[in-house]
């Protein structure tokens, strides 16, 4: 099986090269190679490359940048996933996507599901709903696979910029009112792994949108505060750490309080169930 998986640099992108590998040849474009804010050099070098599966690993990140360049969150987040929805049609192929917990406004009182009515707060939330619809709008077969919270030892996250902050810093202020799941990269991984085989080895699948995060939850100063457990486990320097609102932390995108997602229907239709978020940051820290 010939798997095209966009992006070559990013933190899931990282992991699906190191977990897909058994399961066919890969074709890992970077940015260089298939620029998503491009539609013909998309279409060109899916028609040229002609893959059994494409993994859309590559996405606009920035939350805050997004709010001062839409144009390029929506041309990356939205246009470009309907191209390869299209493409992925014409071949007859799947198309995996993955979205995200900034589609929903968070205002609701428990984890959200899939048949939640999304609500973004800001421009990245909107250009990511955009490029789901987009999918959808196609009607081929696809997964789009909500996640949150994304981080790795791998590019730009909250552990490594964490891990660093810590050992600098006497004291810490984090946000304490937002809510969610921390997902380690190599989970999503492996997930998508499992259902590559589940696809491979069923005859009818079910496909859509589906959520896909690590289990638990906490915020993210008790995730700042189990990153800070650990260095103290490695007898390295670790600031005190203080609980703020996310008031008392302005920034350019309004962020959702409440990011849980319920990932009970990923299980129920694809048998593929996610580590608890600290068993999973274990895993990764000893990785």
């Amino acid at each position: 099986m010939k798997i095209l998986i966009n992006g070559r640099q990013g933190q899931v992108s990282h992991e699906l090269q190191r977990q897909l590998g058994a399961v066919g040849e890969l074709i890992v474009l970077g940015r260089d190679q298939l620029d998503l804010a491009q539609p013909d050099q998309i279409r060109r070098q899916v028609q040229t490359l002609r893959p059994d599966l494409i993994i859309n690993a590559a996405a606009h990140t920035a939350v805050d940048l997004a709010e001062s360049e839409p144009q390029s969150a929506f041309a990356i987040n939205a246009v470009a996933p309907g191209i390869l929805a299209k493409e992925a049609l014409a071949l007859d192929i799947p198309l995996i996507h993955y979205s995200t917990d900034y589609v929903f406004d968070g205002k609701k009182d428990a984890p959200y599901n899939e048949d939640d009515a999304p609500n973004p707060l800001g421009v990245y939330g909107q250009s990511k709903l955009a490029g789901e619809r987009a999918v959808c709008d196609v009607q081929g077969k696809h997964l789009i696979l909500r996640t949150s919270w994304v981080y790795s030892t791998h590019g730009r996250n909250f552990l490594l910029t964490m891990q660093r902050l810590l050992q600098e810093k006497p004291e810490l202020r984090v946000v304490a009112d937002q809510i969610g799941a921390p997902t380690w990269a190599g989970t999503i991984a492996k997930s998508t792994l499992a259902l590559i085989e589940h696809w491979q080895t069923n005859k009818t699948v079910k496909w859509g949108t589906y959520h896909l995060t690590a289990q638990g939850e906490t915020s993210w100063f008790g995730f700042a505060e189990a990153i800070g457990e650990a260095l103290r486990q490695q007898g390295k320097p670790c600031a005190n750490l203080l609980p703020i609102s996310s008031s008392e932390y302005p920034t350019p995108a309004a962020r959702p309080l409440n990011s849980r997602l319920d990932c009970t229907r990923l299980q129920r239709e694809w048998g593929v169930s996610q580590p608890d978020w600290q068993a999973a940051l274990r895993e990764c820290l000893a990785e």
